[in-house]
């Protein structure tokens, strides 16, 4: 067993220890307390409670902290049950149109069996479709029971429609499971549009039958441009280690890190590439070979910028926990909500975006107080 160092600082005590899970059944009562309180934030707690069960140790972590990373596994389990047959009840719904089901994200990771579901928590099931049948794909989600907010404004329903890369997220009306309905990986008002119809194409099956997920390394591109490219980073963590299991996972094969370069060219993610493996490397010590990164660099900012991005991603993906905040962490997290609005669309459509939503609150604000 793993013997604990003598300081492992506070900002780094979850990443330490899902990267040393040996070590943990010796960690002081006091640590796990911390421990627990900083994984439970990042929504990791049951990916550490599977590590700790992977290693024949969760039977010797004292009993407090136990009965809390046991308490993860089962809502982890269910949580895998449950996605499992949501995507038996989609792929029902969408039979009619000859469509194979894609899953995304964390619905795709539980269906394909990869180490990134192990312990891995989450709300939603999220599925990629062609925009051309996007139309009929709502239409057969509504004949089989999920619908939209009712409460959703006329004007979100045409940014979503008319602007994003998804429909607004639909709920079951009588399981209360929600799906993300993707027809892209970003938004029509980006600058970028990777093809879809490349990542439909290259999608592979998975043990369940009419269910595909994406191929490894568009899968690896979808997580690291949904992480980089967002606007808020609550999981930001949790997604990055979704990464990091990711690489490592598919790295095994030799063939995957050049195919991965490749492919980022191909849909035009070189970028996100870039900053996704730098980030890996530098918070999870993710093991990516030189040659990768010196060839997904090549799509690096200028030298000005990287050092500035190198200090935005140190504080935007780590555990969101009060005791792990660097310095002006809160400042960074506000220029990448800017960044990823800017990226997002034109500074005009963007400025009548948020003119626009502006009002709406103004409008809602006197409404929701005489309630």
């Amino acid at each position: 067993m793993n013997e604990v160092p003598r300081f492992v600082p506070d900002a780094g005590l979850l990443p330490w220890a899902l990267a040393q899970p040996g070590a943990l059944p010796a960690l002081p009562l006091p640590r796990w307390e911390l421990l627990l309180r900083q994984a439970r934030s990042a929504g990791l707690h049951g990916r550490l409670a599977q590590r700790l069960q992977a290693r024949g140790l969760l039977e010797a972590v004292p009993e407090a902290p136990r009965a809390h990373l046991e308490a993860a596994l089962l809502l982890a389990r269910a949580q895998h049950e449950e996605i499992r047959r949501e995507a038996r009840h989609l792929r029902r719904a969408l039979a009619p149109l000859s469509l194979p089901l894609v899953l995304l994200k964390g619905a795709a990771y539980v269906l394909a069996e990869l180490p990134a579901a192990q312990g891995r928590l989450f709300s939603d099931t999220d599925v990629l479709v062609p925009l051309a049948r996007l139309a009929e794909v709502e239409f057969q989600l509504q004949a089989h029971g999920w619908r939209l907010d009712p409460d959703i404004s006329a004007y979100d329903q045409h940014y979503y429609r008319a602007w994003m890369h998804e429909l607004p997220p639909m709920t079951h009306q009588r399981r209360f499971t929600t799906v993300d309905v993707h027809h892209a990986l970003l938004p029509r008002t980006a600058r970028r549009h990777p093809d879809t119809a490349k990542l439909l194409a290259a999608a592979r099956p998975t043990a369940l039958a009419g269910v595909r997920v994406l191929a490894p390394a568009d899968m690896v591109l979808h997580a690291m441009t949904h992480l980089l490219r967002n606007e808020e980073f609550s999981h930001g963590l949790r997604d990055l280690s979704d990464i990091d299991s990711l690489l490592r996972h598919f790295g095994a094969e030799g063939d995957f890190w050049p195919a991965l370069l490749a492919r980022a060219r191909e849909l035009d993610l070189a970028r996100e590439l870039h900053y996704g493996l730098r980030a890996a490397r530098r918070l999870l010590d993710t093991p990516v070979p030189e040659a990768t990164l010196r060839g997904a660099a090549q799509a690096a900012p200028g030298p000005a910028l990287q050092p500035l991005m190198d200090a935005l991603w140190a504080r935007a993906l780590r555990c969101p926990h009060p005791d792990t905040r660097l310095p002006l962490t809160g400042a960074a997290l506000f220029l990448l909500y800017l960044r990823a609005h800017a990226l997002r669309m034109p500074p005009g459509m963007l400025l009548r975006h948020a003119w626009t939503k502006t009002r709406l609150l103004w409008r809602e604000r006197p409404a929701a107080a005489g309630r």
